[in-house]
């Protein structure tokens, strides 16, 4: 408790970790501040410490070790010296996390209480306060600790105790202290320091002798000449606690700048009576002095750190027994909450609430209200507890325990989250889930469900696997809204309620839980078959089917049961044909179901949705692969003559094969990103390295290996077919003559027919190829790779067959050069008005170099040499370059001159390589990156697209209503026009 707070300067507003902000900067450092975040805190003052029964200690406080930690300088009047080394015991000292546990390990009885293993310590009350923490460092990594008998004494110090008149002529006593004297102990040494009877080993007599003294911790300011000098003038003073550390609680708790702080021994009735009179003082001046006795509250924030024990087998769900279920009870009493702090009034208010306190309680009207005892007041008065009115906060409607449960539970984070919590796995290495909220049930699972609320609504409610919870009384397997108001099963003993102050009371007029016609009964015989929980009649849920069945919203649900007739039925439908779908149309059904089964089912299902639908998709493809090929020409029986490929037959053929390319490339990459944003929540909820998640991930990975197989494959037919038909168009761009009697070249733009009668084939299939694609929708890149390969085919084929007729035939010559160029020229225009112009000039650049080179005028040519002509055409070879060379047609009777020769150095490339160009140097095949062009938000605006989807609603009808009893079934509502 920092000075702030016992000059009441804290204001006293409730705060999610119950700190003020002068406690964030002033008084304690932030560790301390949120473990023990509205234990002490909460009173606006020093806090009586109630001390339970030494227990031992958990091993999540060791976090640090404090062999090499410096002293903090003393305050003015407490003088604290080293007086030896300090011995490490297990390899270091508690570090302030540790030394704040040793504050509250003392016993019950006295100081010198056993907290060993066989002592009676209370292993509930231990393992409670190891679940207070609230950082994740704290209670992550952490080593467990020594026994208290086995572990290495604090170092010992010089501590100064004021004797407040009880000798002349001695101001204080010095008495050696350690981090473990107990305020008992140090009272017993500085009374015989004061030549007065009561070491803590003496007689009856000694003991009461001690008995009548107390250590006070006061705090003032000195009356002039600073800190240092003047009189004392104490303003402040609170009695320590027998089994209080003051060591520690000088260190923990220090005095602001221009305070200070010391201990004073005096009375213990005159001590009580001081502390009562500072406190009545306080209160009569409105100041908001707090009340100082320890109260017991029903309300919590968020607990944090590790997990409560569970109860060993035998032992029941109950609390534990004896004095381990006291000591619980007490620790109990030290956890503060924002809730609380709101209990903390003013004294003039004091006398209402404990009149509207009574007034609750059965019979209160007509008793008239006396006298009672001040602690039933108290006890009264706890049970108004105020709501948090700025921070999102759970109240609890059913528990386990009601010994342990709390009343509200605050969200101290923006995300929340519930569970048992668990140790850390020595095998693994992994830390202990990190929870909030600690529910020990038999049935809560370490991290059971999340809940994410941030500065806008609505909040998130997420379940972890297998977690067993509820959403307004239905069973919540995904991530869903929460709004205030919704209540929240956790197993089956919690039950909350959800409330978020922030929104101002803007949420639903009515609980979505309760019946919607409270107190009537619904008419008509719908009555008998009415839901007991929303309280909708028949003849409503007829109608709610009804508006499902035929609207426009893009959902689709089902059960897993129904889940293979559905994607078999979707899968089937787009193989046929059947219908008038859009081309996207199967993916779009198909990702509907995968959206429901991310949204709505299990955590498992999703990866085994994926495995079967690209089972179904791959089986589809090779069915049509099959029937593809047996339909070619070359496949016919023998004596039925061979018809060649044209390029409309060829576009008949592939469009199945299009479609499946195009449907399945979007499924991917929707696919794609349900599995990532599977990833993202794992690693939000620290559950990266859990087993069944890496599991479904291998099942996710395996399914989409499975899609990008059928992409490959439909592309390398589509391409295959696309090139067997190229194949036969394509001679005649280096035959045909562009310059017949009478015909004027097309310009750039112009219409197939308009081209010359040698380009039309081969320009057809790329118009086709186009059209294919643009029917099709095949994503952008697709249509570019596809192009690319064609291009890549056309260019390889062309460049072998001029390297080929140059052989044996006179063919390397200005004329034909100029016709060649012509045709590859207006190609390149046309595809350059189809929008494929880019493309066209990358692939046909080496096929148009070696043209260029033919198209050198003679005398020109006769001028180069062999490295001119290297340098001006790059692309080829030194021995395409040679080949061309050596067959170039100069005349009769002459030959290649001598400066066309290569050079040594590049004579044996010229030898040894190859003309021709490898049809195996294809580009490769890239799948396309980034989000799903599938749009699954807003109304369906096509009509084909609703009409499917409304056979396939109205199929899953069916397929339900099968399942039931004849006297059961009920035929689908009316069918609305579309």
């Amino acid at each position: 408790m920092g000075l702030c707070c016992s000059l009441g300067l804290c204001p006293p507003i409730p705060f999610s970790l119950g700190l003020c902000p002068l406690h964030l900067g002033l008084c304690l450092p932030l560790s301390f501040s949120t473990i023990y975040s509205g234990l002490c805190l909460s009173a606006w003052g020093f806090p009586r410490l109630s001390t339970p029964r030494r227990a031992p200690r958990s091993s999540s406080s060791d976090t640090g070790s404090r062999s090499s930690e410096p002293l903090p300088p003393p305050p003015p009047h407490v003088e604290l010296r080293r007086v030896g080394a300090v011995k490490a015991a297990g390899g270091a000292s508690g570090s302030r996390a540790k030394r704040i546990s040793q504050l509250f390990r003392g016993s019950g009885t006295g100081a010198t209480g056993s907290g060993g293993a066989g002592g009676p310590g209370t292993p509930g009350g231990a393992q409670r306060w190891a679940s207070e923490k609230k950082l994740p460092e704290l209670a992550a990594g952490v080593a467990p600790e020594p026994p208290l008998a086995a572990r290495a004494t604090a170092p010992p110090g010089v501590l100064k105790i004021f004797g407040a008149g009880l000798a002349s002529g001695a101001n204080y006593k010095s008495v050696l202290a350690t981090a473990r004297s107990t305020a008992r102990e140090l009272v017993a040494e500085a009374l015989e320091r004061y030549g007065l009877s009561g070491s803590p080993g003496g007689g009856p007599g000694e003991s009461s002798c001690v008995d009548a003294f107390a250590l006070c911790d006061a705090l003032g300011r000195p009356a002039a000449g600073g800190v240092g000098g003047g009189e004392w003038r104490a303003e402040h003073l609170r009695v320590l606690g027998d089994s209080e550390r003051p060591l520690l609680v000088q260190e923990l708790w220090r005095a602001r700048p221009g305070w200070a702080r010391r201990f004073e021994l005096r009375g213990r009735e005159e001590a009580r009576r001081l502390e009562q009179e500072a406190f009545g003082a306080a209160d009569s001046d409105g100041t908001g002095a707090p009340s100082w006795r320890p109260q017991k509250n029903r309300s919590r924030a968020a607990s944090g750190g590790a997990a409560l024990a569970s109860p060993g087998p035998g032992s029941g769900s109950g609390p534990p027994a004896g004095s381990g279920g006291k000591e619980r009870s007490e620790n109990l009493s030290l956890r503060r909450s924002v809730s609380e702090l709101s209990l903390q009034g003013r004294r003039r208010r004091q006398q209402e609430r404990r009149q509207q306190a009574l007034s609750m309680a059965p019979g209160a009207a007509d008793a008239q209200i006396g006298p009672a005892d001040p602690g039933d007041f108290d006890q009264l008065t706890q049970c108004l507890i105020q709501a948090p009115s700025n921070r999102p906060y759970f109240l609890l409607l059913q528990g386990y325990q009601d010994a342990q449960d709390f009343v509200v539970y605050v969200m101290t984070r923006e995300q929340h989250v519930f569970g048992r919590g668990g140790n850390s796995s020595a095998r693994s290495g992994s830390p202990a889930p990190y929870v909030d909220t600690f529910l020990n049930a038999p049935d809560i699972l370490p991290r059971h469900c999340t809940v994410r609320a941030g500065p806008e609504p609505p909040a998130m409610v997420r379940p972890s696997r297998g977690a067993p919870v509820t959403h307004n009384g239905c069973l919540l397997l995904r991530e869903a809204e929460l709004h205030p108001g919704d209540l929240l099963g956790l197993g089956e003993h919690f039950l909350f309620m959800y409330k978020d102050p922030r929104t101002g009371g803007s949420g639903p007029a009515r609980p979505p839980w309760l019946p919607a016609r409270p107190g009537t009964t619904p008419p008509g015989p719908g009555w008998a078959f009415s839901c007991r929980l929303c309280g909708r009649g028949l003849q409503e849920r007829g109608e709610a089917l009804a508006a499902y069945l035929d609207g426009r919203e893009p959902v689709l649900r089902f059960r897993p049961r129904e889940e293979e007739a559905l994607l078999g039925e979707i899968v089937r439908a787009a193989a046929a044909g059947a219908g008038d779908l859009p081309p996207l149309g199967p993916a779009t059904l198909l990702a509907l179901c995968v959206q429901h089964s991310a949204r709505e089912l299990e955590l498992g299902h999703l990866p085994r949705l994926l495995g079967r639908l690209a089972r179904l998709i791959k089986e589809a493809v090779w069915e049509k692969i099959k029937e593809i090929g047996d339909r070619q020409p070359e496949n016919h029986p023998e004596g039925v003559p061979e018809v060649p490929l044209t390029p409309e037959a060829v576009s008949v053929e592939l469009r199945p094969l299009m479609l499946w390319m195009a449907n399945t490339t979007e499924l991917l990459s929707f696919v794609q990103e349900k599995v990532l944003e599977m990833e993202k929540e794992a690693d939000q909820e620290g559950l990266s390295s859990d087993p069944q998640l890496c599991n479904d991930l291998e099942l996710c990975d395996e399914a989409m290996a499975l899609l990008d197989e059928v992409i490959m494959c439909t592309f390398q037919q589509s391409v295959y077919y696309l090139t067997k038909t190229l194949y036969s168009t394509l001679p005649a761009l280096l035959d045909s003559n562009p310059f017949t009697a009478g015909a004027e070249l097309p310009g750039p733009g112009a219409e197939l027919g308009a081209m010359p009668p040698g380009l039309r084939p081969t320009l057809g299939v790329f118009q086709a190829a186009l059209e294919l694609t643009s029917q099709c929708e095949l994503h952008p890149d697709l249509v570019s790779q596809t192009f690319g390969y064609l291009f890549f085919f056309s260019n390889a084929s062309l460049l072998n067959s001029l390297m080929e007729r140059g052989q044996g035939r006179p063919f390397y010559q200005w004329s034909r050069a100029v016709q060649i160029r012509t045709n590859l020229d207006l190609v390149l225009d046309w595809l350059q008005g189809a929008g494929l112009g880019d493309i066209a000039t990358e692939f046909f650049r080496k096929l148009s170099i070696a043209v260029n080179l033919l198209c050198v005028p003679r005398t020109s040519l006769l001028k180069a040499s062999w490295s001119s002509l290297r340098t001006d055409h790059p692309t080829l070879t030194p021995a395409q370059l040679h080949h061309l060379l050596s067959h170039y047609q100069l005349g009769p009777g002459r030959g290649p001159p001598p400066a066309w020769d290569p050079p040594p150095a590049e004579r044996d490339a010229v030898d040894t390589g190859d003309i021709f160009e490898s049809f195996s140097s294809h580009p490769p095949l890239i799948l396309p990156l980034g989000s799903s062009r599938l749009r699954l938000t807003g109304p369906v605006t096509d009509d084909a697209l609703h009409r499917e989807l409304r056979r396939l609603r109205r199929l899953l009808w069916d397929l339900e209503q099968q399942e039931l009893p004849a006297n059961h079934r009920h035929g689908p509502p009316a069918a609305t026009p579309p």
